[in-house]
């Protein structure tokens, strides 16, 4: 098959890449405009395989992605580009509406007008799949059961509003234009290559440092952890073998509170690279004010997706995140530079709300 990865570049985009190039039977072509979060540092493993290829490009430029897809005869997009730091779009807003809703219609525009302009077995093999997040759905009571693929949308955040404005635009033009569309939502992935300003990454690099570590109100909200390589793997079985038409919830079963992640960071660090002053990674713990509309939960039922296409994770959270601490541990060259050239203030506080630094 040949794939065109959007946002290849990022976090789990590049995954993405790394995943499907391996397979010599595939081509992965990588479009990525290379914002902040985008990394080609991220795909050094794969760079110079003959089965892969990367173009800066933005999703925005319908008539750039028109040719692409033309000129390296594609059968699936796999769209992955988006801005997706929930503080970000607290912040800044317009960046998300651009991106994840502008640059998904372009996209889409252009995929329709490819997707027509072919016959026989490309059409009949061509699929247009989008990736997004739980998020779309909102907040999960602590007592409650799990986001299904019926569960209705209630984003909370300008970030998920945002994806879940695209993820209609690409049902409405699987129903309209018929194009041959798959969907999957997932949860919160962690691991390698994931950019410093997120919970996981953000943690181990500031204990790393000696600096605090924050955790946003009581610590008590509940997120879904979902090891990127098995992310990988399963949207590769969506891209290829979902149903038209049909969205799948890729979850890792694994629910933790932040304040427990956090703590199990501090752990293993304590365990992997104990501090000068002999004392845990946990003093550095450093409760902050909350995020303004904080989610309480998100949890996945992944079920779908193990009953009709036969995938489920593979690494329990507490291997992966051992795993992932240790990548950080080793590969210094690949975050040192971005820790350099990124601030530490936090984002996404309103007016009126106590500073502080969190990912």
């Amino acid at each position: 098959m040949r794939f065109l990865v959007t946002g290849g570049a990022g976090f789990i985009g590049s995954a993405v890449c790394r995943h499907l190039a391996v397979n010599p039977e595939h081509f992965v072509l990588n479009v990525d405009k290379l914002t902040y979060a985008g990394n080609l540092a991220s795909l050094k493993s794969i760079q110079d395989f003959p089965n892969y290829c990367f173009v800066k490009a933005d999703i925005r430029d319908g008539e750039r992605i028109s040719a692409l897809l033309r000129r390296y005869d594609i059968n699936i997009v796999m769209h992955l580009a988006a801005e997706s730091h929930v503080d970000r779009s607290i912040d800044g807003p317009e960046a998300f509406i651009e991106t994840n809703i502008v640059g998904t219609f372009r996209l889409l525009k252009a995929a329709r007008g490819y997707f027509e302009s072919l016959s026989g077995g490309q059409r009949e093999h061509f699929r247009f799949h989008h990736i997004s997040t739980d998020e779309v759905y909102g907040d999960l009571p602590f007592d409650s059961g799990m986001f299904t693929e019926d569960s209705p949308y209630t984003p909370s955040s300008p970030y998920s509003a945002s994806k879940a404005a695209s993820d209609h635009l690409v049902r409405a033009w699987g129903e309209t234009y018929g194009l041959p569309v798959v969907l999957s939502n997932c949860s919160n992935n962690y691991g390698p290559f994931h950019f410093p300003e997120k919970l996981i990454p953000l943690v181990t690099l500031n204990g790393l440092a000696e600096l605090s570590l924050p955790v946003y109100g009581k610590g008590e909200n509940v997120r879904d952890w979902l090891f990127v390589e098995d992310h990988a793997a399963a949207l590769e079985k969506v891209a290829m073998g979902g149903k038209i038409g049909e969205s799948y919830n890729i979850g890792g079963n694994e629910e933790r509170q932040n304040i427990q992640v956090v703590k199990t960071i501090c752990a293993l660090l304590d365990e992997k690279h104990p501090r000068a002053n002999g004392e845990s990674y946990s003093e550095l713990i450093e409760m902050v004010s909350d995020r303004p509309g904080h989610d309480r939960r998100y949890a996945i039922d992944a079920s779908k997706i193990k009953r009709d296409l036969g995938w489920e994770p593979s690494i329990n959270f507490e291997d992966g995140l051992s795993k992932t601490i240790d990548w950080y541990l080793q590969n210094e060259w690949w975050w040192g530079p971005i820790r350099e050239r990124s601030g530490y203030e936090r984002l996404g506080v309103l007016k009126g709300k106590n500073q502080g630094t969190c990912g």
